[in-house]
């Protein structure tokens, strides 16, 4: 059987497991375990019987949830936090130095007549000195740096950048370099056909663009008009490309298309969904523009037809 396990492991293609005995190491990874199925991953081909080995928190995916929950719990200051820790240090030793200096040059006032007796000199130079403490302190600071980052966050936002905590903002005014894993992190990790390329008169070859970037089987195939009596080679291409196709089209609880299988065969059966069908009368029944199909899609799934709750499948005959 073959198993997607790229929320684990990030590989893009299925993994073949098997029940063949593993030697035992310590430092064995979840690549090394062929014999062993884990939670949160989906099996895009087989079938198999199972023996449960770890549940909830002991399972590959609730360890990395462990470890993010004690990364939360123990997070880092960000760079502009600790300069600010810096910057409070040095100020704080600044004003004391300065307060103390301040208090001793006033030491011969102490004796002055008008205080009554030294030790009130005493107090009321160092009242003089804690009050100038208190005034050295920058008590704006905290608003002016908050009002820049909101400021800089809004820049961000109008360049489509959405940031849902402050702090993300103060570390990346310090990164340097931005390693991202493309997949599903600057994608939709859908794959879709954009270009059909068909064979043209005389040797030539024809290139048909494709709309649509998502596994709705909705989108036309620009400058191509289709002739199921004549053009034999892409009857046998759809066919082809929906009959030796393990992939299925899904629709989930919110009405979108999801797919179940190799994401490169569900591109070609969404394709071939986009193509139409030969069948003149399945084809005009479910065409993408049909009133009736609230999902715009020739063949797949419905979950409503002509206003009642029904489950159809239509499939290439």
């Amino acid at each position: 059987m073959k198993v997607e396990q790229s929320q684990l492991t990030g590989e893009s293609q299925a993994v073949l497991k098997d029940s063949n005995v593993i030697a035992a190491r310590g430092d064995s990874v979840i690549q090394d375990k062929h014999n062993t199925l884990f939670s949160s991953t989906t099996v895009s081909s087989g079938a198999c019987i199972g023996v449960v080995c770890r549940t909830g928190m002991q399972t590959e995916i609730g360890i990395i949830q462990s470890r993010v929950q004690e990364a939360a719990e123990d997070e880092e200051q960000t760079p502009l936090q600790q300069k600010l820790d810096e910057f409070g240090n040095v100020l704080a030793k600044i004003i004391g130095v300065v307060c103390v200096l301040v208090w001793l040059i006033n030491y011969k006032n102490f004796f002055d007549p008008k205080h009554g007796s030294v030790i009130r000199g005493c107090i009321y130079y160092f009242k003089i000195a804690v009050a100038l403490a208190v005034a050295a302190i920058p008590e704006g600071l905290p608003a002016v740096i908050t009002t820049c980052l909101a400021l800089g966050t809004r820049q961000m936002a109008k360049r489509h950048a959405i940031v849902r905590k402050l702090p993300s903002v103060e570390t990346l005014g310090c990164t340097t370099v931005i390693c991202s894993d493309k997949t599903g992190t600057l994608t939709t990790n859908e794959m879709v056909v954009v270009k059909l390329v068909l064979p043209g008169d005389g040797g030539a070859t024809r290139t048909c663009e494709i709309e649509g970037h998502t596994y709705t089987p909705v989108g036309e195939v620009k400058g191509l008009t289709i002739d199921w009596s004549k053009d034999a080679g892409l009857k046998a291409f759809c066919r082809t490309g929906a009959l030796c196709n393990e992939s299925r089209l899904l629709i989930n609880d919110e009405g979108k298309f999801t797919r179940n299988g190799e994401p490169t065969e569900a591109a070609i059966r969404v394709l071939v969904e986009k193509l139409g069908c030969p069948d003149t009368a399945l084809d005009g029944r479910c065409r993408q523009a049909a009133d009736q199909s609230p999902f715009g899609g020739r063949g797949g799934k419905e979950k409503h037809y002509q206003g009642v709750e029904v489950e159809k499948e239509y499939e290439w005959t």
